[in-house]
């Protein structure tokens, strides 16, 4: 089974879809924020590019979220 399609890693995408949502951020403010086109956040979220660890940092960082605690949240930490 390939890692993108575990159940950490849909947990992890689906906490960190909650956040956003909850801090009331859009797929394009986010990925503007990050430099990037909002298709690249929309691939991330619908689990169809694989996020690594400094990028989910760096989308952590960019809604002002502590990527430790949604790690936590996600059931990982």
């Amino acid at each position: 089974m390939k890692s993108i399609h575990s159940i950490e890693y849909k947990a992890v995408i689906d906490t960190l879809v909650a956040e956003r949502k909850h801090a009331g951020i859009t797929q394009k403010q986010l990925a503007d924020s990050l430099g990037k086109p909002q298709s690249y956040i929309s691939k991330i979220e619908s689990r169809e590019r694989r996020l690594d660890i400094v990028e989910f940092f760096h989308i952590c960082n960019a809604m002002q979220k502590d990527g430790v605690t949604i790690l936590r949240k996600a059931g990982l930490c």
